[in-house]
């Protein structure tokens, strides 16, 4: 398990079990929204693809949390961001969502947030 307090840990007993970030977070429209595609994709193509990430947590488990936690616009970046970088030769090992932004990553410059796991 993640020693970070923010991220999620095995439920007490009698509570369910989600392979999502189960934190609180606003439930917006484009929220709701980008969480559902997440979870439509874990639970249909998901399972043809494979476990082939080489990131903590999955590619999908990410997009999911940090669209829950920042929005569909900033955390849609940083999902597609991460994907990419999961690809052949690029990063591998843990790569948490982070709680809070820099001021330097703004929604106008969607490009920044390719450097977000950079900074940790």
């Amino acid at each position: 398990m993640c020693a970070d307090p923010a991220h999620n840990h095995p439920p007490a007993a009698g509570k369910k079990y989600s392979r999502n970030w189960s934190g609180p977070w606003r439930k917006t429209p484009g929220r709701l929204f980008g969480t559902a595609f997440v979870r439509l994709y874990q639970l249909t193509l998901s399972g043809f693809i494979g476990n082939s990430c080489r990131h903590l947590p999955t590619c999908s488990e990410y997009a999911y949390e940090s669209i829950a936690r920042h929005g569909l616009w900033t955390g849609g970046w940083m999902g597609l961001f991460r994907f990419v970088r999961c690809g052949p030769g690029g990063t591998s090992g843990l790569d948490p969502v982070p709680a809070t932004l820099d001021k330097r990553f703004v929604w106008y410059m969607p490009w920044r947030y390719w450097g977000v796991s950079k900074n940790r």
